[in-house]
């Protein structure tokens, strides 16, 4: 793997690992033709289920709330898996309550819509402020992965709901063993878990010539509380996308002498 203090601010670049899947269709792809670039993609994390047994174990049945929460397409994948594995029913009369109009629209493929009642937000719990207020008497439960989901999780304990938090998946670090003798010049990280899994699994990684593109200040946080160094960042006001701030840096280490 590969391990950016070096003195050669822009050192060429040949190769980059983007940690997240391998797309159909993305930007990264027009970089790598533009500038002759050999642009992996490795997920670093990935979402593990809970089992009926584990989740057991919390002592909570799905269909003794009267509403959910849902923050995400994964934590509904992962709510009616479980409930279908240990044969529980929600009841018609079950409210859900979902963070954006996308997750709403994935809750179609798991209930009759017509039938259910659905509160829809835009992008946070203060959006779904209102209709939770309106129906603050329900018994509210939130599916979430074993990270949590804090600002939902604030709100409602803040607001004084009657409500508990149910972990159905977990976000672990991938295995990247067979990672451990190839080297790239530049390695993307979107969040803190992508670094957490780096060290997961290369606990002496040394970032030496390896350039590091950072999205987000929680990530670039994490970078640094390791002692390394991000040498790309995204977003800001300059650079709006990742791929708009990698091509600002490759037109400075890979311009022709």
């Amino acid at each position: 793997m590969p391990s950016i203090h070096s003195a050669e601010k822009y050192k060429q670049v040949k190769s980059i690992l983007i940690s997240q899947p391998k797309p159909e269709r993305s930007p990264y792809y027009n970089l790598e033709q533009k500038w002759g670039l050999q642009i992996d993609f490795r997920q670093f994390i990935q979402v593990d289920p809970v089992t009926p047994k584990e989740f057991r174990k919390a002592r909570i049945r799905p269909d003794e709330f009267s509403a959910i929460i849902f923050t995400s397409k994964t934590s509904i994948d992962h709510f009616f898996k479980l409930n279908e594995e240990m044969r529980v029913t929600m009841s018609a009369d079950t409210r859900y309550f979902c963070m954006t109009e996308a997750v709403a629209n994935y809750l179609q493929k798991f209930i009759i819509y017509r039938k259910r009642k659905v509160t829809v937000g835009k992008r946070t719990i203060e959006d779904l402020k209102p209709g939770l207020v309106k129906h603050k008497k329900e018994k509210f439960l939130l599916p979430c992965s074993n990270l949590g989901a804090k600002e939902v999780s604030k709100f409602l304990t803040e607001n004084e709901f009657d409500w508990k938090e149910a972990v159905m998946h977990k976000t672990v670090p991938s295995d990247l063993s067979d990672l451990s003798d190839v080297t790239y010049d530049i390695l993307v990280f979107f969040s803190p878990l992508g670094i957490h899994s780096l060290y997961e699994n290369f606990p002496d990684f040394k970032q030496n010539e390896t350039r590091l593109a950072i999205w987000g200040s929680s990530t670039k946080q994490a970078v640094e509380d390791h002692g390394l160094t991000a040498n790309i960042y995204a977003p800001s006001p300059e650079f709006k996308s990742m791929t708009m701030a990698i091509e600002d840096y490759l037109q400075k280490s890979n311009k022709e002498e």
